[in-house]
């Protein structure tokens, strides 16, 4: 019995007792789906719930008397073994072993499903993040952000909604023009400029303007500039496109900030807050009343010369979005931009947006790169910050992208690089990673002495502690990524996937599959099987949602 089969047997108990008039609630007070968890003593059995707690007030009754009247219809449910009433109202579940062990065929036959919504939410999610100015290579908390960002995007879509990853392309601004004299600089031999951009990238970029664009230098300095401007901002960007691409992360859609106010967007967004009344003029200059909506003081809109201020794309681009028909706009910054949150959040519901629910804000904090003890700060080639490339040619993609995703990103995180590169226990994408290589090999050598699924499947026989904990760690996988995606949080697939692991290389100490030389092929062997390839299966779902490779050797 699965989670969900559980789930929906309380829910079918609870409508029945009400029907039945055991119980007086509203039909529409019965959930459309019941909680049920692991409860953290094994003792009490293999789930419990608290929907007693939550119906009592509603019913009219003590939550001990509500769950009784559960309880008597739950112990009559087929795999239900024991039902037991706790404290002030839980209820423990105990199922047959056949009933938990039935689980290990269920997820075999689900396949990559496993974990999946079972029918999609029809929410539609704009994801954007990392967004790197195209002004130099992504550094190590745009590196942070990409990984996050695309586990976030895989959790939500096996939630069941609809996302689309989205980088904020911007190429419009006072950095594109110190990045353009940046790069001018470079290529005509002269001193970088006071505030312009350092490193040998610069160098790099400077010399494939210069191989593109043969004469640029005989141009005026003026058209020089924008050359340099144009094809360097275009390069640039190619670079961190394969840099992505080689970590694992593709978009669905590149917004150029320049198309914002080339294309109108800009005064369509002010002129519907003018219509909304959210505008006024001061000192020359149009405001938003972004102080009426939370904000510290509200915002300059449009400059007294009629410029349009920095928030002002922050308006067209939000607008854009949900015009383009997304529910939800979640956008993932980095810790330098704590402060931009009030604002934001004010400027949703100036359009009458609900803060929170069609804009949400996720913040990221540092990451700290260590090696030997000591902390890694220069980059050769960017010259003041570690990249995306300088991360992943340490310690490669996978270890890289599970280091990043691992961690809640409300915290500071060190990456320790020597860690990462150890083939140990102690390192746990190796860890996880291992186990399900194990598993792999495991299904191997039961291949080779005979041990067949499909020969036979006795749950009833799975009865060592060893593979009930395992199953009921398996059985947890569903509600992990549900929670994930609720919560914006990857990290719980990956803290998930490690136990998992340590509760598979448990139950391979103590159970074997395949059998002693001097022993026949049972079928308790090859029931384990079908246990052995269900944990393969969720090692390799779960690994899947982070981007992360299921190798069947190490």
């Amino acid at each position: 019995m699965t989670p969900a089969e559980l789930s929906a047997a309380l829910r079918d108990a609870l409508t029945a007792a009400v029907a039945a008039g055991e119980l007086t609630l509203d039909p529409a007070d019965v959930p459309a789906e019941v909680r049920v968890e692991r409860p953290k003593n094994r003792d009490h059995g293999d789930w419990a719930t608290s929907v007693a707690l939550q119906l009592a007030k509603k019913a009219g009754r003590p939550p001990r008397d509500v769950a009784a009247v559960l309880q008597q219809r739950l112990v009559r449910v087929d795999g239900v073994r024991a039902v037991d009433i706790a404290g002030p109202g839980f209820l423990n579940v105990t199922l047959e072993a056949a009933a938990a062990g039935e689980l290990a065929r269920a997820i075999v036959e689900a396949g990559t499903a496993y974990g999946n919504a079972a029918e999609p939410s029809g929410e539609k999610v704009n994801l954007e993040f990392v967004s790197a100015n195209p002004t130099g290579p992504i550094h190590l908390g745009g590196t942070r952000w990409a990984a996050v960002g695309d586990s976030l995007a895989r959790v939500l879509q096996a939630s069941g909604a609809s996302v689309t990853r989205e980088y904020y392309f911007n190429d419009h601004g006072g950095q594109i023009d110190r990045f353009a004299r940046s790069l001018l600089a470079r290529a005509n031999g002269e001193p970088a400029p006071e505030d312009g951009y350092g490193g040998d990238y610069v160098t790099d970029i400077a010399e494939a303007v210069r191989a593109r664009v043969p004469g640029v230098l005989d141009q005026p300095r003026e058209e020089q500039q924008e050359t340099f401007r144009r094809e360097g901002v275009d390069l640039m960007f190619a670079e961190i496109k394969k840099s992505l691409a080689d970590f694992g992360v593709e978009f669905d859609v590149y917004f150029h900030e320049d198309s914002l106010h080339s294309s109108g967007a800009v005064e369509r967004a002010v002129q519907k807050l003018r219509d909304l009344g959210r505008m006024y003029t001061a000192d020359g200059a149009e405001w938003l009343r972004t102080s009426d909506f939370g904000d510290d003081k509200d915002r300059v809109v449009l400059k007294s010369d009629g410029q349009p201020a920095y928030i002002s794309g922050d308006i067209a681009y939000y607008l854009d979005k949900r015009e383009r028909g997304f529910d939800r706009c979640v956008l993932m910054l980095g810790a330098d931009h704590h402060g931009y949150v009030g604002r934001m959040m004010a400027m949703c519901a100036a359009f009458g947006d609900t803060p929170g629910v069609n804009l949400e804000i996720l913040i990221g904090q540092m990451v700290n790169l260590v090696k030997d003890g000591a902390p890694v700060r220069m980059s050769k080639r960017a010259g003041t910050v570690v990249t995306m490339e300088d991360l992943v040619g340490a310690v490669g993609v996978d270890a890289a992208r599970y280091s990043l995703v691992r961690s809640s990103v409300d915290s500071s995180i060190d990456v320790d690089l020597d860690l990462l590169t150890r083939r140990s226990n102690d390192n746990p994408v190796f860890y996880v990673q291992y186990a399900h290589a194990r598993t792999a090999n495991v299904g191997v050598n039961a291949a080779s002495a005979g041990v067949r699924r499909e020969d036979a499947f006795e749950p009833s026989l799975l009865t060592d502690e060893t593979e009930s904990l395992l199953l009921a760690a398996l059985a947890e996988f569903p509600d992990v990524v549900k929670r994930a995606a609720e919560l914006r949080e990857p990290h719980r697939v990956a803290r998930y996937l490690e136990e998992l692991a340590g509760r598979f290389h448990k139950f391979y100490d103590a159970c074997r599959v395949t059998p002693r030389a001097d022993e026949e092929v049972t079928d308790v062997h090859r029931t384990r099987l079908w246990l052995n390839d269900a944990t393969k299966q969720v090692l390799a779902n779960g690994l899947g949602l982070l981007g992360v490779s299921a190798p069947d050797r190490m």
